[in-house]
């Protein structure tokens, strides 16, 4: 337990795992946001996920009951195009994925293209395309910088696990011999950005997750307070055979609601 820690003025917060499971919100969640909304602290919702944009998270949160506004979103997405607008502004990639993370793009003014372009952009999508990875392979040979949005191996759906961006990354790589850089946790960029983003200090800070290998990891490394929810991954069980430790263990996060 950290002690001499400055009181939380800034919460950022997984989405699933600590907010929604399975495609329902968890017990206490919907309140600990609409407290967290009332008290005018700032505040954001994280997601690995690429797919989405904060639109499209926003109404499939809405329609679990929560009132998150798009600017209190922040996708791995989003952060990838910011580091790629900060890196080379005006630059030109070739991307696979979704909406979430075209049109993250195309707002920090990138053009998307497969003539000799300065990055290929690696996200989440629900159909891996044999011709894109491909065409991915041959522009990185060809000299193109590789990113990928998140290096998560695999992820949820009903029927069980999928493969996810990490794992696609790792077939690149071993195509080319050439290794992406990952943006999205447990890169502490994600944190640094997300903190940017709402204009907050990390001493005065809380990050909540439910994964260890990730959302504790990616706050510990930015220097926030770290609180590792029962609700989703990891257990207890599990947080011991880390090296490192959350500054805290809650069974959810409706054990924080009094705390906003």
């Amino acid at each position: 337990m950290i002690t001499d820690r400055k009181p939380i003025e800034s919460w950022l917060t997984d989405m699933d795992g600590v907010l929604v499971h399975e495609g329902q919100p968890i017990p206490g969640a919907p309140e600990f946001i609409s407290r967290l909304r009332a008290s005018g602290k700032p505040f954001l919702v994280l997601t690995n996920n690429s797919i989405y944009t904060p639109r499209d998270l926003r109404a499939r949160l809405t329609r679990m009951g929560f009132e998150v506004p798009e600017q209190s979103i922040w996708t791995a997405a989003l952060a990838t195009a910011q580091f790629l607008a900060d890196q080379r502004p005006g630059g030109t990639a070739y991307a696979i994925g979704e909406a979430g993370l075209t049109t993250a793009l195309h707002a920090v003014g990138y053009v998307l293209s497969d003539f000799a372009p300065d990055y290929v952009v690696l996200g989440e999508t629900r159909t891996y395309s044999f011709e894109a990875i491909t065409k991915a392979v041959r522009l990185i040979n060809d000299g193109a910088r590789f990113i990928c949005t998140n290096p998560d191996p695999t992820g949820p759906s009903v029927e069980g696990a999928l493969p996810a961006a990490g794992s696609v990354a790792a077939m690149i790589s071993k195509a080319t011999g050439v290794e992406p850089y990952f943006v999205g946790k447990p890169n502490p960029m994600m944190m640094r950005s997300a903190l940017n983003t709402i204009n907050a200090h990390s001493e005065t800070t809380a990050m909540i997750g439910d994964r260890m290998d990730t959302d504790i990891l990616c706050g510990l490394e930015a220097g926030l307070e770290t609180i590792l929810v029962m609700s989703g991954i990891s257990t207890r069980a599990e947080t011991e055979r880390y090296p490192y430790r959350p500054s805290r263990i809650v069974e959810s996060i409706a054990d924080l609601i009094d705390e906003i």
